[in-house]
């Protein structure tokens, strides 16, 4: 399984981006596909996840109400459209898969957002 994100880049306070990752491979068997982040000098942290057989989704509290996870089964894409993003949204953001066993196992190669003041 290889994912691939995309989508970052730097706004401002207030602005929006949406991010994708797209899927290749084993695909068949994700159960579960999420986004998680970094920012600078602290821990990786959980931001949304979907269900993909029926687009079920899960929230940070710090993601509730801002951003929405979505999915595009035809094209095997995830999204995450952030809006009102504020400079603590900073981080690099990873878009990550589980199978049955529930576990993030997959992980993409991170895509930057930063949020200027």
């Amino acid at each position: 399984v290889q994912l691939q994100a995309s989508g970052g880049g730097l706004v401002q306070a207030g602005g929006s981006l949406r991010l994708s990752c797209a899927a290749s491979g084993r695909t068949f068997s994700l159960l579960t596909r999420g986004w998680f982040r970094q920012a600078p000098g602290k821990e990786r942290e959980f931001v949304a996840e979907i269900t993909w057989s029926d687009g079920m989704t899960s929230y940070a509290d710090s993601a509730k109400g801002r951003f929405t996870i979505s999915k595009d089964n035809a094209k095997n894409t995830m999204y995450l459209q952030m809006n009102s993003l504020k400079p603590e949204d900073t981080a690099v953001y990873y878009c990550v898969a589980a199978g049955s066993s529930g576990s993030y196992n997959y992980w993409g190669q991170g895509t930057l957002v930063t949020v200027s003041s």
